[in-house]
């Protein structure tokens, strides 16, 4: 049985601030939102405390992906050269199609018509999910708050808990009316008690581990000089699809690729504190190849490009690439927090899909123009990153591309060669000058309250009266040049 979803495709998503103000008028989403982000970010603040040396090892992190990823076609090759010799097979994919075509072919060579699934933002990146679906396979989603997602025909929200938008109340009622359509159903007396909702989906879900023989992941780390694959979660779940199913099929980001196993140690001191404020995370996973009568014996790795060589290319760019998808900038931010995930248009919401979307996919479209202005460039998400990326820069880099893409036809670019063109002649310029003046007096002290083709912008902000005289006006009336003071 396939469960039926919405679609998740944001094709066509709406620009960010339409898709805010809708999210704004939600007082119950950005209730969930405020609770939980800063029930994260106290528990966060608390563990980096500890940490004597905690800024030099986020330049250890930084320096660890800036090293793989500024040679990076040597440690693909080196992770292929790894992974092939201990077992694996090892598939190249430059787009989602072609990752969702080999992975569709490789479920399909087991005679399998459905996979479990640990929580993978690649695959949600490519939909993964509704291409297997489209070839009648059906996807379960394993990781409590993805099975919340999906059971609610939702899309996620956040990088490391895509409900954060849902609160226990919503998660029962959920289970409660969609389990039973494709599965084990939710048991009648279920209550909003966390205990209970997690045993619900445990049970629900036992089933389908049991029996799955093809299981899908994706990886937080790959490591070049072993040919190691790193997951890292915490209920679970991942350790059941890495382990009990005869296939085991991962598709990874070629960002992911760390030089050397000795760099994992850093990370693992990172990304806890910084995901879920934990000194250590719970389960942490990792396969080396096939091991003969342990886990699962056909493996095989999609290494995914679909879009990262183009940012790879770019000098100050290529820095979002570094991120380890802690979520850390998403519960600092202030936009974050009162607009919710769906804003952004992508599985990758917050500061750092305000960069990396536009970067992955292009500007062509509304909402990816949109998303470098999706902050107020406070720089929290800089101070909270683990790896360093400078967010509010490249932000302010993707403004100007958004404005130069335009080719001259945005309010922007019009206003630039208008003030250009005025200040390109003295005799232009103080033409416009007695023209404000004229505009001061008839307005007769009265404030704009909105300029043609910026009325957006003076919605938010106070807008200079016009001078009843300009500074040349009034020396002449001063100091008696009656030529100017005239005119």
């Amino acid at each position: 049985m396939t469960l039926q979803t919405t679609s998740h495709t944001f094709l066509g998503m709406p620009p960010f601030p339409e898709a805010a103000r809708a999210a704004l008028a939600n007082t119950q989403q950005r209730r969930n939102l405020a609770h939980a982000t800063a029930t994260i970010r106290g528990k966060r603040a608390l563990v980096v405390g500890e940490v004597e040396r905690w800024e030099e090892l986020r330049v250890a992190g930084a320096d660890a992906k800036d090293e793989a990823l500024h040679h990076l076609p040597h440690y693909l090759e080196q992770l292929e050269e790894n992974l092939t010799a201990r077992g694996a097979t090892v598939h190249w994919a430059r787009d989602a199609e072609e990752a969702n075509r080999i992975v569709v072919d490789l479920v399909r060579a087991t005679g399998s018509d459905e996979v479990v699934k640990v929580k993978s933002m690649a695959t949600q990146e490519i939909e993964l999910n509704e291409a297997l679906e489209a070839a009648g396979i059906s996807a379960w989603e394993t990781d409590l708050a993805e099975l919340i997602v999906q059971l609610g025909h939702d899309r996620p929200s956040h990088i490391l808990v895509p409900a954060i938008h849902r609160n226990r109340a919503e998660i029962r009622e959920i289970f409660l009316r969609e389990m039973g359509t494709v599965g084990r159903a939710a048991p009648e007396d279920l209550t909003s008690e966390p205990a209970r909702l997690a045993e619900a989906a445990r049970l629900h879900l036992r089933e389908k581990f049991l029996r799955a023989r093809v299981a899908v992941s994706g990886a937080n780390f790959a490591i070049a000089d072993t040919g190691t694959l790193v997951v890292v979660e915490s209920e679970g779940n991942g350790r059941m699809c890495l382990t009990l199913p005869q296939t085991l099929i991962s598709v990874v980001g070629v960002e992911k690729v760390l030089p050397t196993f000795a760099d994992l140690g850093t990370m693992m001191q990172l990304l806890p504190r910084s995901s879920t404020g934990e000194r250590m995370n719970p389960y942490t996973s990792m396969w080396t190849g096939v091991h003969e009568g342990d886990g699962p014996q056909d493996v095989h790795v999609v290494l995914l490009d679909n879009g990262r060589s183009a940012v790879l290319e770019d000098e100050l760019g290529r820095q979002a690439l570094r991120c380890i998808r802690c979520s850390a900038c998403l519960n600092v931010c202030p936009v974050y927090e009162r607009t919710g995930g769906h804003a952004y248009g992508s599985v990758y919401p917050g500061p750092i899909g305000a960069v990396l979307n536009p970067q992955l996919r292009g500007t062509s479209s509304p909402i990816d123009k949109s998303l470098p202005y999706a902050s107020s460039l406070c720089g929290a998400c800089f101070e909270a990153c683990p790896v360093r990326i400078d967010i509010p820069a490249l932000l302010v880099d993707l403004r100007t591309k958004v404005v130069d893409e335009a080719s001259g036809r945005s309010p922007e670019a019009a206003s630039m060669r208008a003030a250009a063109w005025m200040f390109g002649d003295h005799r232009r310029l103080e033409a416009a000058q007695r023209a404000s003046t004229l505009a001061g007096r008839l307005l007769g002290g009265r404030s704009l309250r909105s300029i043609p083709g910026l009325g957006a912008w003076t919605q938010a902000r106070d807008v200079p009266n016009p001078p009843r005289e300009t500074f040349r006006q009034w020396w002449a009336r001063t100091h008696g040049d009656d030529e100017e003071a005239g005119s």
